[in-house]
């Protein structure tokens, strides 16, 4: 957080605020976050709840099928680590369009991983694995949001550059109760 907000002196200025939150019981140190430096620092209950997503996630690992948890989040939010304390992994058809930490666009993770980007709006989809099942997960999960009212009225007209009606990921997105439309796939 403190890199993608440009805090003035970087962590530096902030390591030592942080350690007197963890002498004081308000924070604690650990290796949350793999890839990044040694040095993180989390709440109390952050920590906990990862271990229980750790925990949960191994098991559904070593079970025959699986569960997937998909989280819609803004893009911007602080709670997306990618494009903040994690580079933007590749797209699974890299063609000039970028995701970033827009206003408007969401991202959707599911076990942690980012699957799907959509940019503000709905129009252009990104989707960043090939496995079915994180990708059905993903749609389900776009689908839900819809309905609940948080993304409004979605159509969506090209995804990972090519026309939405030829990408492969169509027949996933009409499977989780999108409609193909003239434009493309809607879901109101």
């Amino acid at each position: 957080a403190v890199g993608a907000e440009h805090v003035t002196g970087g962590f530096a200025a902030v390591y030592r605020v942080l350690s007197a939150f963890e002498d004081a019981g308000r924070a604690r140190r650990g290796y949350v976050i793999e890839g990044l430096g040694a040095a993180q620092f989390a709440l109390p209950g952050a920590v906990d709840r990862l271990r229980v997503v750790a925990r949960t996630t191994d098991e559904a690992a070593n079970s025959s099928s699986p569960a997937r948890s998909a989280q819609l989040l803004a893009a911007c939010d602080p709670a997306n680590p990618f494009g903040a304390a994690l580079p933007w992994p590749m797209s699974s058809n890299e063609v000039g369009h970028r995701p970033g930490r827009k206003a408007g666009a969401v991202v959707v993770l599911v076990d942690g991983m980012l699957t799907m980007y959509m940019e503000r709006g709905g129009r252009t989809l990104l989707t960043f694995c090939s496995e079915e099942a994180l990708l059905s997960s993903s749609a389900t999960e776009l689908a839900r949001a819809t309905a609940a009212g948080k993304l409004g009225r979605l159509t969506i007209e090209r995804c990972d550059g090519l026309d939405i009606r030829t990408a492969p990921i169509g027949d996933i997105l009409r499977e989780a109760g999108f409609s193909m439309t003239p434009r493309g796939l809607r879901i109101s």
